[in-house]
């Protein structure tokens, strides 16, 4: 008996399937390596986005390669060497594409040179990017749209600034690229510490990106998570002795450790204090805790990672809820807004009072930050969530269902939505 036409698998759908995962994995490979062989970022991005405007195309008919990354690298670089041929600079670009090529397995995106300083494309990329002649929030936006494959809508809410502000930042950076003849270039080993917090910071974000997705139905995006753990691990074993290296992938671990329990059977949300603790990978907390001890033996001062890994190992450390040290991390969040101060910081540092003095006092810390401070958090949909909640506590339900509302109005991750939305509707009624 011969399948309905209904039950038949839709190759249309396939092949998009398909695209859209290899995009999801295989983008920042692809792009890296296009620009190793060019040395034209935005040439790369192009031709990037052809191969997989190509791919919608060709699969269909051909079938899905076993490789789909080596497909739209090879594509790409096909792309990039029939586009340099028309251009005027070729004599000058054709030795580098000889070299470059020579260095390309296959068309495996990713394989280069075994004595290369920087071992993966995508972590060379982001050096680059990295660039010292732009500035901070410029590098960092430019790397994560570029590599990482972020939306610019994404990227606005991890900076918390408008979609088109972000638009406008991530076009100067390129523009800025171009006008200024910045080479694609494989720093210095000399050049890396320079160029090293930037770097950590784009992992953070890519991190934070995929542990609480900003827009979507699903809360985390292993696909980030996983790609921004692998980076951050070659960057400590390229910069050993870095201390905010080794802080930042332990802060990634600890965090990432209790990924299965942020969510039940259902795909709803469950708050760290009614996780079950049980189903948190102790393996990665250990990691995550042996790195962070060697980070702070290191010496000096330790920096805004390092200080967010400790915090995050307190509440790994607590065996319940009711257990957990927030005395210590309030002082933690204290040295962390010496060496980082920000908005989003005092957000959560306010919400560790609440937890060890009660939800007034936490209502209070929130009072003292400033107008500007208030300002930045007008974007950030926690802000009204944690006023809602300890309004909520205090019984004030009518200021509780006000922030709550405002907190829907920001925030765009389904299963986010819905919880706010359920604490709303489970609010005393008011008159």
């Amino acid at each position: 008996m011969q399948p309905s036409r209904a039950d038949r698998p839709d190759p249309d759908n396939e092949v998009r399937t398909a695209v859209a995962a290899a995009y999801r994995d295989e983008w920042g490979r692809v792009l890296a390596a296009i620009a190793a062989y060019t040395g034209d970022l935005e040439l790369a991005e192009e031709c990037t986005q052809d191969a997989f405007v190509r791919a919608l195309d060709t699969w269909p008919r051909d079938g899905i390669p076993d490789r789909p990354g080596a497909w739209l690298t090879t594509t790409a670089r096909r792309r990039a060497l029939d586009d340099l041929r028309r251009r005027a600079s070729l004599r000058q670009k054709l030795p580098l594409l000889t070299e470059s090529e020579a260095r390309v397995d296959d068309g495996v995106p990713g394989a280069a040179d075994s004595d290369a300083t920087i071992p993966d494309d995508r972590l060379r990329l982001i050096f680059t990017c990295c660039h010292p002649a732009l500035a901070r929030e410029a590098q960092v936006a430019l790397t994560l749209r570029m590599l990482c494959g972020l939306t610019t809508a994404e990227i606005a809410r991890a900076f918390l600034v408008s979609e088109p502000t972000m638009a406008a930042r991530v076009t100067r950076a390129k523009k800025k690229i171009s006008a200024a003849r910045i080479p694609y270039r494989v720093p210095a080993a000399s050049e890396l510490p320079d160029r090293l917090d930037a770097v950590l910071t784009v992992l953070h974000l890519v991190f934070t990106t995929g542990h609480t997705a900003s827009v979507g139905d699903r809360l985390h995006r292993p696909e980030l998570t996983d790609r921004s753990v692998s980076l951050a691990r070659m960057v400590v074993r390229l910069m050993p002795d870095e201390a905010e290296a080794k802080g930042l992938l332990a802060l990634m671990l600890v965090d990432e450790a209790r990924a299965p329990a942020r969510t039940d059977a259902a795909g709803e949300l469950v708050l760290i204090a009614d996780q079950d603790r049980r189903r948190w990978n102790r393996a990665l907390i250990e990691e995550g805790r042996a790195l962070l001890v060697v980070a702070l033996r290191t010496g000096g001062r330790p920096g805004r990672f390092a200080l967010q890994a400790a915090i995050a190992a307190l509440h790994a450390e607590a065996p319940r809820a009711e257990d957990t040290d927030w005395r210590q991390i309030v002082g933690l969040y204290d040295l962390l807004l010496v060496v980082w101060p920000s908005p989003v910081v005092a957000l959560n540092r306010a919400v560790a009072v609440s937890m060890m003095d009660g939800a007034a006092a936490g209502l209070a810390a929130l009072a003292s930050l400033s107008p500007a401070e208030q300002g930045v958090l007008a974007r950030y949909h926690y802000y009204p969530a944690v006023k809602a909640d300890l309004f909520r506590q205090l019984g004030r339900s009518a200021e509780a269902a006000e922030q709550y509302r405002l907190a829907l109005e920001l925030v765009d991750n389904a299963a986010e939505r819905r919880f706010l939305a359920r604490r709303l509707s489970e609010l005393a009624p008011t008159r």
